[in-house]
């Protein structure tokens, strides 16, 4: 009798014991599956280092690219000037968006950048600008004549678009005269917040930066024909040998992205 009761009651804790015992084989397995699974589920990410000009250009196109490809941009903000430097002294960047093509020319002469990767992604416009409606005249007589107190520019050893300003204002002979007026922005986007914020009540900024797409520009401007200021040609290069990188390089070239720098006031090659 006490040996089937015996054989009884262990069968039963048997019994008992299944349940947990599968579930746990169910956990580890999950856990294993995950090991395997969870790095390719994982977004890859690039940094690229842009031009302050591009901002608002480049955010939309990114958010586009990351919405069509599940991967992450993180996009760094920048002088030219300033990004070129940090390239030269091996910043971890994927690419590399200029705002002239000087930098981008010299980065591939000294092999910094992939070969055949450089191209022209934009065409930038200057314009002189004031939030007020009647501050600035079609033809920028308002610099000769004096009607303000600060100009704002960015800084033309750093940036192309101040490098531009300089040779609009050396072409009118005001550079020397208006010296003691400019306000100097490291950037082209300080030297837009130095006008927004009213600390200066006009400067030279990027088209870009008062157009914005299906809306009609604020503020008054004048338009600085071309012939006062060397071309603004915006180039690009990839840093590293990156599929992702080179995706998103391919979708800043596809017709799509175009139609987007084109809407904020670049013209395109």
């Amino acid at each position: 009798m006490s040996t089937g009761l015996s054989f009884k009651i262990c069968r039963h804790e048997k019994q008992e014991m299944k349940p947990p015992f599968r579930l746990r084989i169910m956990v580890l397995l999950t856990a294993l599956l995950g090991l395997f699974t969870c790095p390719s589920a994982v977004a890859d990410e690039i940094r690229v280092a842009v031009a302050s000009n591009f901002t608002t250009a480049i955010r939309d196109i990114a958010g586009r690219f990351e919405q069509q490809s599940g991967h992450k941009v993180t996009l760094v903000f920048s002088s030219t000037g300033k990004h070129y430097a940090q390239i030269i002294h091996g910043a971890p960047f994927d690419a590399f968006f200029a705002a002239d093509a000087r930098r981008p020319e010299l980065l591939d002469a000294e092999g910094v950048v992939l070969t055949g990767s450089r191209f022209t992604y934009a065409i930038g416009k200057l314009v002189l600008w004031s939030p007020e409606a009647e501050r600035v005249d079609p033809a920028g007589k308002v610099l000769e004549t004096g009607d303000f107190r600060h100009l704002s520019l960015a800084n033309p050893r750093l940036a192309p678009y101040g490098r531009a300003a300089r040779e609009v204002l050396e072409k009118r002979g005001l550079w020397e005269t208006l010296q003691n007026r400019m306000v100097r922005g490291e950037n082209i986007g300080q030297a837009f917040q130095f006008v927004g914020s009213g600390n200066a009540e006009l400067g030279f900024v990027a088209w870009s930066q008062v157009k914005r797409p299906k809306q009609p520009a604020t503020g008054s401007w004048w338009d600085i024909p071309q012939e006062l200021y060397s071309p603004i040609e915006q180039q690009a290069v990839l840093l590293k040998d990156n599929q992702l990188a080179r995706d998103f390089i391919a979708y800043v070239r596809s017709e799509e992205a175009l139609e987007i720098i084109r809407a904020y006031g670049y013209g395109t090659p």
